[in-house]
């Protein structure tokens, strides 16, 4: 009788195992609407440019997205799989797998409504038009804009030498480059008000040229015609750093004024480019 319980039990825990490893299994694969994040936005504001996550491992968290490198040696651009370094200089280099991130937010794009923008509207009037689509403010959503621009204002950083400096003394001296008439894709995030501290509250992009040769962190743009699609993206996962420097860090301040001047400023060493396109 003692024999029969112990097997009992034994095919209890194995059944329970096999339910688990199901629903894990099943899980991973229904999760595809998953934002996968990096670090937090203020420690990257408070100068953590460190980061522990290679791009092997986050290529296998989502094929579009966006982030920085170790010690912010440029912007990152995600898409359809490729993922891009944008470098101070304006050049773009594909990514090594062994290469580090220290933030970035990536998603697996999977489309789940499309839109069209026949005439030319600004950056303002295009955030309007997406905020009269979005079925609320409560969620993540991640967007793809891609087409013609009349113009392209983005940024990228310059790699930092420690001992680091704060994210707002960097983007003092940002290089800003202009782009011409020229074809490409927005690739960007909104996210809720409540993640201010994780994430960007709100729209965030960068941008890649359809020739992959050009590209940045937004700053300021004009569509000349394109086609958008928008992935709801309804769940959160945060890989935090493992280290001392990031747990001695005093995270609760509010930084979201700073933010907003590093998210959007425009400074010196301004580079004017005509693309290739010309209409």
């Amino acid at each position: 009788m003692r024999k029969i319980r112990i097997l009992s039990c034994l095919v209890g825990i194995f059944l329970i195992a096999i339910s688990t490893i199901i629903f894990y299994c099943a899980y991973t694969q229904e999760n595809r609407d998953t934002l996968f994040q990096v670090s937090t936005i203020n420690a990257l504001l408070d100068g953590l440019y460190d980061g522990e996550v290679t791009f092997s491992t986050l290529k296998q968290k989502g094929d579009f997205g966006l982030g920085t490198f170790n010690a912010l040696d440029g912007e990152m651009v995600a898409l359809d799989g490729k993922f891009y370094q944008v470098k101070a200089d304006g050049n773009v280099h594909d990514v090594d797998n062994s290469a580090k991130t220290p933030f970035a937010a990536v998603t697996f794009f999977d489309c789940d409504e499309n839109i069209r923008i026949e005439r030319g509207i600004t950056y303002d009037e295009l955030i309007k038009y997406l905020d009269s689509l979005l079925p609320t403010t409560n969620i993540f959503y991640a967007i793809k804009i891609t087409g013609t621009f009349t113009y392209i204002e983005a940024r990228s950083v310059p790699e930092q030498s420690r001992p680091y400096v704060s994210l707002s003394e960097v983007t003092k001296n940002q290089p800003i480059f202009k782009f011409h008439h020229i074809d490409g894709t927005l690739v960007g995030f909104k996210c809720p008000n409540y993640v201010a501290g994780l994430n960007v509250p709100g729209y965030h992009f960068h941008f890649i040229s359809k020739d992959g040769k050009r590209g940045g962190h937004l700053l300021n743009c004009e569509i000349r015609s394109a086609k958008g699609e928008i992935d709801y993206t309804t769940d959160f996962f945060m890989a935090l750093p493992r280290n001392q420097e990031f747990y001695q860090l005093d995270l609760s301040k509010e930084r979201q004024k700073e933010l907003e001047r590093v998210e959007t400023r425009k400074d010196i060493d301004i580079k004017d480019e005509d693309a290739d396109e010309d209409f």
